[in-house]
């Protein structure tokens, strides 16, 4: 037999190449698999989506985590590295409202950009909770007004942790280990020389462009600075340089159902825009989503919802016959500026008339406008409604049982006082508890403490503060104003 006639002699050094190269084909292969096991979630960017709307309009996203958003591990240690920094417990204290079942709380979104991230949504201003007494539960009422928010608290709780010295990496990572089971490899390495760092950084950048807020009347629950914050963020307005008069805008979180008839009206406290679809992208800005990041379908679908959204009705016993006394009432007194179709309704009244708080109509300026039409520029979305205005817009009422307090800054703890003269409203009066006035209409307002938790003291001798305007119905008499009151509970 010859060597080419005996085929083991031939074969057996090529099957050992074949068996080299296949093994390290196989270690290339799960070399790759590795990588990209690793690196997925990390090149991956997409937010968390709900099928049911009203956990969208809770949980998902419109757009505010990539740049404003805080990387989900980081966001969820603060309370526990910083809890001197807040009046109580967790982000609860400051008035966040958190469902059993949800990992976040309302109003706060989660998406994937390199890692998870959060940020804010629509819901965070617009729900709220009510009690029927103060034993019982906390009802949450979404595209209600914020009434339990404490968001100027919020913003000082951030500025506090970014430029305190515990907020380095080495402190950081073991209690981000300690609740997150364990950050995989390349977690670990973006948490400790990215995340944490750049997130520092970025809350004390945020920290100063907000340092006026520090110097406010303190905002207290359900209200919010909405255009001074806005020029310091979005437009980068030197705050220090700017006129005292408009520094203080300070006024109440506003409901959100029933948006269609809205369409057209002068929209905002101060009317400024008549376009619900600009209205709604201007409140995204100010939620944290920027001309880049805003995510347009997410929106939309919640723009959508809320087009026809009814208020929810009042859900208590109402006296039929006195009520049937108010109802003509209304239709004299209110009506043409405060109910659908009203001559006057949706439409501004000069400050001189109406003589409430000039704050926040000052505190939108025309150097704010002309910067926000420049907004969007060569998308077919661009601003072009939003107008400076001289007063206040007058408001349909419906649902307004769920609105207290009252006036544009909430200085008027319920219905039945701001049918009363400025000079015999409360002074002073507590804000942040749910539970319902069903007398008076709006929340309990004379309760200063609560197994422990306090409420906030209302002063309207504080700057925005004024409880003054809006004479309306101030002459009734106490029955008609009793029976026009309880009218109003239907609306």
């Amino acid at each position: 037999m010859t060597e080419q006639t005996n085929p083991t002699l031939l074969s057996t050094p090529h099957k050992g190449i074949k068996g080299i190269f296949k093994r390290i084909w196989v270690v290339i292969v799960g070399v790759v698999a590795v990588a990209v096991f690793l690196l997925w979630p990390v090149l991956s960017n997409s937010p968390v989506d709900y099928a049911d709307i009203e956990n969208h309009f809770k949980y998902g996203s419109i757009g505010s985590e990539p740049i404003n958003g805080i990387p989900y591990w980081i966001w969820k240690v603060l309370p526990e590295l910083f809890p001197d920094k807040l009046p109580g417990k967790g982000y609860n204290s400051l008035g966040f409202i958190k469902e059993p079942d949800k990992d976040l709380p309302i109003g706060f979104s989660q998406r994937r950009v390199f890692i998870n991230r959060v940020g804010l949504n629509c819901a965070v201003c617009h729900t709220g909770t009510l009690r029927d007494t103060p034993n019982s539960e906390h009802q949450v009422i979404t595209t209600m007004p914020a009434n339990v928010l404490n968001l100027q608290g919020y913003i000082k709780f951030l500025s506090a942790v970014g430029v305190d010295e515990r907020f380095t990496a080495n402190r950081m990572l073991p209690e981000i280990e300690k609740i997150s089971g364990g950050l995989n490899p390349v977690e670990k390495l973006l948490y400790r020389f990215i995340a944490i760092p750049q997130t520092r950084d970025a809350l004390i950048n945020q920290a100063y462009r907000l340092k006026f807020v520090e110097e406010q009347p303190d905002w207290g629950p359900g209200r919010v600075d909405t255009f001074n914050p806005y020029k310091a963020i979005q437009f980068h307005f030197p705050m220090d340089k700017l006129r005292q008069d408009e520094l203080i805008g300070t006024s109440d979180f506003p409901s959100v159902w029933n948006q269609k008839p809205r369409e057209g009206l002068q929209l905002h406290w101060d009317g400024n825009n008549t376009s619900v679809d600009e209205r709604n992208k201007s409140a995204a800005l100010g939620a944290g989503v920027t001309p880049t990041t805003i995510d347009l379908p997410r929106i939309q679908r919640v723009a959508d919802w809320l087009w026809e959204l009814p208020p929810p009705k009042y859900p208590y016993e109402v006296n039929e016959t006195l009520a049937a006394t108010g109802k003509p009432l209304f239709e004299s007194n209110c009506a043409s500026c405060h109910a659908f179709g009203g001559v006057y309704t949706g439409k501004v009244v000069p400050i001189q008339e109406i003589g409430t708080d000039p704050h926040r109509l000052d505190s939108y300026t025309y150097e704010t406008m002309s910067n926000q039409n420049t907004l969007y520029a060569g998308y077919p979305w661009r601003f072009e409604n939003f107008r400076k205005t001289n007063g206040y817009a007058n408001m349909p009422l419906d649902g307004v049982w769920l609105r207290g307090p009252y006036l544009h800054n909430g200085s008027v703890p319920t219905l039945r006082d701001l049918l009363e003269t400025p000079e015999n409203r409360p002074k002073e009066f507590y804000r942040g508890y749910d539970v319902i006035d069903r007398a008076k209409v709006g929340f309990v307002s004379d309760v200063g403490e609560e197994n422990g938790k306090k409420y906030f003291k209302f002063d309207t001798t504080q700057p925005g503060n004024s409880n003054s305007g809006h004479l309306y119905g101030t002459d009734l008499p106490t029955e008609d104003k009793d029976a026009l009151v309880e009218y109003m509970k239907k609306l």
